[in-house]
């Protein structure tokens, strides 16, 4: 089955989510894993676990977000270039 250009984008485009879920998860898990590794080394076990993974999910939903902000000003300049011709 082959696919015509605009479903390939499409595809593309899912692609492109589900790299940017991966990215806010693992952001997650590795400051997660910081933190307890820490709590282990000082002995206060929930602490810096809890604030690992609230680092983790600020820092990753910051890198998210602006990977969507530039898909989006990228999709508005492409779309101004066709409307411009």
């Amino acid at each position: 089955m082959e696919y015509k250009r605009s479903q390939r984008g499409r595809i593309g485009e899912g692609y492109k989510l589900v790299g940017l879920g991966g990215t806010l998860a693992a952001a997650i898990i590795v400051f997660m894993l910081g933190g307890f590794a820490l709590d282990q080394w000082l002995g206060l076990t929930p602490l810096f676990t809890l604030v690992g993974t609230a680092v983790g999910a600020t820092l990753g939903f910051v890198n998210v977000y602006w990977k969507v902000q530039a898909e989006i000003d990228r999709e508005k300049k492409s779309a101004e270039k066709k409307s411009s011709n």
